[in-house]
């Protein structure tokens, strides 16, 4: 169902804005419109230019509450002053610290960069600030991929004038370092890149030999993150003394930052003396109501409630039963309703639980989809698990009529008939399967029923063209009536009307849907009735009522897929069952049973809820919904 929505302006002095906000409206949920559009006939009105005061305090808050620890909470009260009062006070204590506290963990980042560095070569014995300070000797660190380096080996031991040392090694790379002559380092470097030795540059300053230099880098880093963990001990000392005003003060400042920010969408006047504001926007019947009953007293408030209003379009607010709700994610991924437009939901949850049942009919496959679907729901709080939930009760449900029990169909007796081998002759066409002649039915019902809605929904909004004249509208549900009735009589061997009845009821509904255009112009009053002229008009009409005709006939037959999916479910497991060799009488093999089912449950349950979506939105929704409504947004959220 969609609430009754109430068009309400607010105004009051422009100093009173913030005041409002926080007392009244933030109570309420309220979906605020842009009152410079809303009234941008009246003139002297201008939006606030006014930046918000809040926002980098609000910031700041929000990073000190995050360090809290964990601790009880208090009741505590502080004005918005005090609030700003208490950040400013932390951060004149907090900020030295915490700029002693970064400059140490960039230091222990640059640490840690050269504790990596130096890692790979700590197998090399020798004052590393000694090798970087050679004359006439050159030294290159640097590693090679461990499927290159027996054949690097190889030839640097017998033709290189170069001494290479080997490091430490990983799964990937030998890491090392070579000398050479610095009158041969251009040829041998050279030599060194064609055998695949990667260069590594080592940064930084080192002293004694790369382990002692490693250890001392180790242990300056220790002592670093020391005083890091002390630092950090400091200002979760200071935050925990202040921990209930901190988070009282959070709240507070990001509640005034939002109430502050209603002024993007507040118009002011611009009267000289005194100056207003102007709030306007949607809020339910029922919260309007308590609204104003709360005002009653306050003299710097007055609001205006409008019952019917040229403003925008009013906001689409779903309210439907808990057990449907979840069936509004179809009609959201659809579309929402307009705010006049009839609310599909429980609709659409009645027919897509009966319709999956009919399709998917098995008692204990219709029982795990019902217990899986309500597990996720309880846990995960999905809408989709709910559906499924509701769709496995239906299953199982037509898993009784059908007499199905995970594909065996001699536990129970079937209640109504068994969908594969059930009969029912019928004339000129002979011996048909009995579900899909119900199927074919029952989809013509439903289509009528949505034929009423589209008529209902057409004269809501005053659509007369689409009420009455349309493919769904009077015209077309009596031709699809009679339809349906010649067919019923003359199937159960009744004699048919006159000729002249028929042709009341078959041309007559035709005519009227060729001519919606011009009859709906008569209706209307307009000068012309119609528009191209008169070939053009018999032309399109001739197109339109055989595109009309098909698309009842294929529609129809649309609705032989439940029928389907009902016999070719009771086909695979018949399958499944053959294959445990459960159809012998001996004893069946139950993991192939148990997979079996499985395998069909999530398979066919997949398939067939995708189907039954599908005549959902082109069979039903496409009749009589456009799902053209904007979803109601209160400003608090």
């Amino acid at each position: 169902m969609i609430v009754k929505m109430k068009f309400i302006s607010i105004t009051g002095p422009k100093d009173d804005i913030d005041r409002v906000a926080g007392q009244y409206l933030s109570k309420y949920e309220i979906q605020l419109e842009n009152a410079v559009s809303e009234l941008k006939t009246v003139q002297n009105i201008a939006p606030f230019a006014e930046s918000n005061p809040y926002k980098e305090i609000v910031q700041k808050a929000s990073i000190y509450a995050n360090e809290l620890p964990d601790s009880a909470s208090e009741e505590v009260s502080l004005s918005i002053d005090e609030c700003i009062a208490l950040i400013n006070q932390l951060e004149e204590r907090l900020s030295p610290i915490e700029e002693k506290k970064q400059q140490l963990q960039e230091t222990v980042v640059k640490y840690r960069a050269s504790l990596n560095d130096i890692a790979h070569f700590r197998d090399l014995h020798y004052n590393i600030e000694s090798i970087m300070n050679f004359k006439h000797v050159k030294y290159r660190f640097g590693k090679i991929a461990l499927e290159y380096y027996d054949k690097f080996e190889q030839y640097i031991d017998n033709d290189l004038h170069t001494i290479f040392h080997r490091c430490q090694s990983d799964s990937e790379y030998v890491w090392g370092v070579y000398f050479v002559l610095a009158a041969e380092a251009d040829q041998i470097d050279a030599v060194y890149s064609s055998l695949h030795f990667e260069r590594f540059y080592l940064k930084g300053d080192y002293k004694g030999t790369p382990n002692e230099a490693y250890n001392e880098l180790e242990s300056a880093m220790k002592e670093l993150e020391e005083q890091i963990d002390s630092l950090d001990k400091e200002i979760n000392h200071i935050l925990s003394r202040t921990a209930a005003q901190m988070r009282f003060a959070r709240e507070r400042l990001t509640m005034a930052s939002e109430n502050f920010d209603i002024r993007k969408l507040a118009a002011r006047t611009l009267n000289k003396k005194d100056t207003f504001y102007i709030l306007c926007g949607w809020m339910s019947e029922e919260d309007a109501a308590a609204f104003t009953y709360e005002i009653e007293g306050d003299e710097k408030v007055h609001c205006i409630i409008e019952e019917d209003t040229n403003h925008t379009q009013p906001p689409t607010k779903l309210k439907n039963p808990k057990l449907f709700k979840p069936f509004e994610m179809f009609v959201r991924m659809y579309g929402l309703p307009a705010y006049h437009e009839f609310d599909p939901t429980i609709f659409l949850a009645l027919t897509y639980t009966f319709i999956f049942g009919a399709m998917f009919g098995d008692v204990g496959q219709g029982l795990l989809l019902f217990a899986g679907g309500a597990l996720l729901y309880r846990f995960k709080k999905m809408d989709l698990a709910a559906i499924v939930s509701c769709a496995g009760i239906f299953s199982t449900l037509f898993g009784f009529l059908f007499g199905s029990v995970f594909g065996f169909e001699n536990v129970i007796d079937a209640v109504w008939m068994r969908p594969i081998s059930h009969m029912t002759s019928l004339p000129l066409i002979g011996r048909l399967n009995t579900v899909f002649i119900i199927a074919i039915a029952f989809g013509m019902v439903l289509v009528m029923g949505t034929m009423v809605i589209n008529i209902m929904n057409g004269l809501k909004i005053h659509d007369m063209e689409s009420a009455l004249f349309g493919t769904n509208g009077i015209a077309g549900l009596v031709f699809y009536l009679s339809v349906a009735v010649t067919i019923l009589l003359f199937m159960t061997g009744h004699k048919l009307p006159a000729a002249i009845v028929l042709i009341v009821m078959f041309v007559l509904p035709l005519l009227v849907i060729a001519a919606k255009e011009p009859l709906t112009a008569l209706l209307e009053k307009k000068p012309k009735l119609i528009e191209g002229g008169i070939g053009m008009f018999l032309t399109q009409g001739f197109f339109e009522l055989f595109e009309v005709l098909l698309s009842y006939f294929s529609n129809t037959l649309s609705f032989v897929r439940i029928g389907a999916f009902a016999v070719s479910h009771a086909a695979m497991m018949e399958v499944v069952l053959m294959l445990a060799g459960a159809e012998n009488g001996a004893s069946p093999n139950w993991i192939v049973i148990v997979l079996g089912n499985l395998f069909v449950c999530g398979m066919e349950g997949l398939i067939v809820g995708i189907q039954v979506l599908r005549l959902e939105y082109y069979e039903f929704f496409s009749r009589f919904y456009k799902g053209t409504g904007r979803e109601f947004k209160p400003y608090t959220k």
